[in-house]
């Protein structure tokens, strides 16, 4: 069911937790190549919509497609053209850098491990650092190692729950670097995000969710980041 070149179809999409309502009849289309930036204050269900389309969760109802195919249905297939950071890095601190990688790399049946280990590893800057134990790592480089360990199968489409969050400048610069690599690779990039500056300065598509709900979309242009902030500002106090 892609729509035309719309590679994530979401039609009226529910999750509750008992009698709590987290997300309500949600509708998102995403083009094949898009980066789409979801703002929102906490709790208004940005999380939970990344959790599903990662298929970490699943919807009360609804239905969700991503490249044609049922989410539901084929979890297996879907879960191959993914990549997620969220706020758990899962590195094993105790094992290296390459160790981690390779680890996840046969995870995904990827031939010559080890190489393909190496190429992700310089890719994220940190091809000097690939034998050091992960728990000596900054914040800042576990979360490039995340990165790594979320693209090293080349998946199609990234989900990015909050991945500015804990970084100094100088690790939202390396950051910025790396998604900028990853959109001018045409990925299909899905970023949940409080960071106004940074988010708007690289996405296409700019979505405000709150209290479950899509309240605002702006598509295909650079939003000013103090005009944003400002419309961001009068929704949420005039929805809640």
């Amino acid at each position: 069911m892609a729509e035309n070149n719309h590679l994530i179809v979401i039609r009226s999409l529910y999750k509750t937790f008992g009698y709590r309502v987290v997300l309500k009849d949600l509708n998102l289309e995403i083009e094949d190549g898009d980066f789409v930036a979801i703002f929102g204050p906490n709790g208004a269900g940005k999380t939970t919509l990344l959790k599903i389309l990662s298929t970490l969760s699943s919807p009360t109802s609804g239905e969700i497609y991503i490249n044609g195919v049922n989410l539901e249905k084929d979890r297996n297939k879907i879960r191959a053209n993914l990549g997620v950071l969220t706020h758990e890095s899962y590195l094993y601190e105790n094992l290296t850098a390459l160790e981690n990688l390779k680890f996840f790399a046969s995870m995904y049946d990827l031939n010559d491990i080890h190489n393909k280990a190496i190429e992700v590893l310089r890719y994220i800057g940190l091809e000097g650092r690939g034998g050091d134990i992960v728990r000596n790592f900054s914040r800042g480089m576990k979360q490039r190692l995340s990165l790594a360990r979320a693209i090293i199968h080349n998946p199609s489409i990234l989900l990015l729950d909050e991945p500015y969050s804990g970084l100094d400048q100088h690790g939202i610069k390396i950051l910025n670097e790396l998604i900028i690599k990853l959109v001018n690779e045409k990925k299909t990039i899905v970023m949940t995000t409080h960071n106004f500056y940074e988010s708007l300065s690289l996405a296409k598509t700019s979505l405000i969710l709150n209290q479950g709900r899509i309240v605002y979309e702006e598509r295909n242009q650079n939003q000013n980041s103090e005009e944003f902030m400002k419309k961001y500002f009068s929704i949420i106090e005039e929805k809640l």
